[in-house]
């Protein structure tokens, strides 16, 4: 059975410090980063198996790392609410949250609820969050019906002018895969990305004209429609 020191010990093994460098650069926080790559990180999850009480262990740690594994070894059933509340509090990269989000809180049957919950919070990573999974949600949760979705588009379009960086790409990425997800999502993800598309705010503008730019090619419109 695994423990965390041990986990910790071989992460720091793994660690690369130019690596570090790297992602501070692309506007991964450095601090408490070893520079370990996402693959060797899949490894070791793929070793460990599920683990809640490890998972627990490894993000109060505070290591960058650890904090994507923990995402990756926890067991999304046993998730509460409150754990949810807790890491998303903590995330100060983007990697980090997105991460999270794909390998555990879109699996939870919290999911949805935090959608709205987090896309009105002030935090630039919770609100990014509310946005990832969004996006996350219309690629994977094959069985849910377009009104879940054709609800996430007023948030997207309420929080459209938010200038940050990180929001904004995740407010273009969630309108993209919504727009993606079948022709009638589509039809409605054009409609809303010209009502951004005339907002006074350059950060919506580009937001809505990128959108439109995907959800416009020619390849994308031939899968979505019928044969």
């Amino acid at each position: 059975m695994a423990d965390k020191d041990t986990i910790l010990r071989k992460l720091k093994s793994l660690g690369n410090p130019d690596s570090v460098e790297g992602m501070a650069r692309y506007g991964i926080n450095p601090k408490k980063t070893y520079g370990v790559s996402i693959p060797n990180l899949r490894r070791i999850a793929g070793d460990i198996g599920k683990d809640h009480l490890l998972a627990r262990q490894l993000w109060e740690s505070g290591i960058h790392e650890a904090r994507i594994l923990a995402s990756m070894i926890d067991d999304p059933g046993k998730v509460t609410e409150k754990q949810m509340e807790q890491w998303v509090r903590d995330f100060d990269s983007w990697d980090v949250c997105d991460e999270c989000c794909m390998n555990l809180f879109e699996d939870t049957p919290f999911a949805y609820s935090k959608c709205f919950e987090w896309s009105s919070r002030s935090e630039e990573f919770v609100k990014r969050a509310s946005f990832v999974l969004m996006a996350r949600l219309a690629v994977s949760d094959k069985k849910a019906d377009d009104g879940q979705f054709l609800r996430f588009l007023p948030l997207i379009r309420r929080e459209a002018s938010d200038e940050r960086n990180f929001v904004k790409k995740a407010v273009n990425w969630a309108l993209r895969q919504i727009g993606k997800r079948n022709l009638r999502l589509h039809r409605q993800a054009i409609k809303v990305g010209k009502e951004i598309q005339r907002l006074p705010s350059k950060c919506a503008q580009w937001i809505a004209s990128d959108a439109l730019r995907e959800l416009t090619n020619k390849k994308i419109l031939q899968r979505l429609r019928p044969s």
